[in-house]
């Protein structure tokens, strides 16, 4: 501290201000250490990466505000369309920004065998609201080595409502036949689901599908069965644009996000009906790049955002499944008359993918659909929300 010699006054004033709140500094000190005042630790910095849309919305909503509520820690949020490429850059150039991301779980076995994520296979989690043992709780394939659940999840297909009232869609096969429901039909622009569903429509029991789809005969048989859908062809990538290709009339059918779906037809009066059967479930894992500077931060997240409340509350907003079998009794009724591993479906014909298996195999099936698609007559669209 400086003060000039010729003001005095200036100094005894500066003085005065200093020693005030040096003074006032140790009272809080003292009251805080003797708890008369509360003055919260800060928490973890972190960014979460995730689809954005409605689902975003309901991770929002269901964890990620409580979160930062409850541990005064501060959450910045980034939205990317899936897969692990930028993940891959990040690691690879030692730059990397993100501290948890939200991957499909085909994606968190894939990066987790590349080395992109941190081995969290240790981690302990709250066990469930009903004391089940956490590693009880949560459904198959939720946890692996660089993982932990978020959402089960499901892909469907609608259908215009009007234009088949008389005689509705009811099995996966419908969704070929263009006969007897003519009109063009949307997919995602993605190898995964529709491979299931042609061998399925076309008489491949569920539990031989990826046996078939092993063999260059039955990527050959996939294809043929989906030719029948080529003419009108439409592709998307973002979760609304099967919504609003199937409220302009656009396309007859489309696969869809079950819940996007669901949701969409609830709240917006679409003319359109969401058909389960046949129905693709997949999971969400939650994953931490490997090189991320707030490790800790990322695992007390986690832990906080994947107990039996949070993942309730999250399915609350955007009815996807949880991942967990105590957040089941947490859900009204309305809700799982909703999610795609609900009982209100039970009877409908599914398969669960073989997150494994895609892991695997995704890059050679990749190459087939985009030979394929180059052939058919498609339209385009772009982005990535849920």
């Amino acid at each position: 501290m400086y003060c000039n010699p010729n003001a005095v006054r200036g100094c005894q004033i500066l003085i005065a201000v200093l020693f005030t709140s040096l003074s006032a500094s140790n009272v809080i000190a003292q009251s805080t250490s003797e708890g008369d005042v509360t003055i919260p630790e800060p928490g973890p910095t972190i960014t979460f990466t995730s689809w954005t849309g409605p689902y975003m919305r309901s991770q929002m909503l269901g964890f990620v505000r409580p979160y930062e509520e409850a541990s005064n820690a501060k959450v910045h949020v980034a939205h990317y369309n899936g897969g692990i490429s930028e993940i891959r850059d990040q690691v690879e150039s030692a730059n990397v920004i993100w501290d948890v991301v939200d991957l499909t779980q085909a994606d968190s076995l894939r990066a987790c065998e590349e080395g992109l994520l941190e081995n969290i296979s240790n981690i302990e989690l709250p066990d469930g609201v009903d004391g089940t043992p956490f590693r009880d709780d949560f459904v198959e394939g939720a946890l692996n080595d660089c993982g932990v659940g978020v959402i089960v999840w499901g892909t469907a297909y609608a259908f215009n409502s009007s234009q088949f009232a008389d005689t509705p869609p009811s099995t996966i096969a419908d969704f070929f036949d263009t006969e007897t429901y003519p009109g063009p039909r949307a997919i995602r622009n993605d190898p995964t689901v529709i491979m299931e569903w042609a061998l399925m429509a076309d008489g491949v029991a569920r539990e031989d599908v990826y046996p078939t789809l092993e063999t260059e005969e039955g990527v050959e048989r996939a294809l043929k069965k989906m030719d029948g859908i080529k003419s009108g062809l439409q592709i998307w990538e973002t979760g609304r644009e099967p919504v609003r290709m199937l409220n302009a009339g656009d396309v007859a059918m489309s696969s869809i996000w079950a819940t996007t779906g669901a949701t969409a037809a609830q709240e917006e009066g679409a003319d359109f009906t969401v058909n389960m059967d046949g129905r693709v479930i997949e999971l969400d894992l939650f994953g931490i790049p490997k090189g991320s500077q707030n490790k800790e931060g990322a695992i007390d997240f986690i832990r906080f955002a994947s107990s039996s409340n949070s993942l309730a509350d999250m399915v609350g907003h955007l009815p996807n499944g949880p991942t967990r079998k105590s957040s089941m009794a947490l859900l009204s009724d309305d809700v799982l008359a909703r999610i795609p591993n609900g009982p209100a479906y039970e009877d409908n014909l599914y398969i669960l993918s073989d997150a494994e298996w895609w892991a695997n195999n995704h890059a050679r099936l990749e190459e087939a659909f985009r030979s394929w698609l180059v052939t058919s007559e498609r339209q385009g669209a772009a982005g990535s929300t849920r």
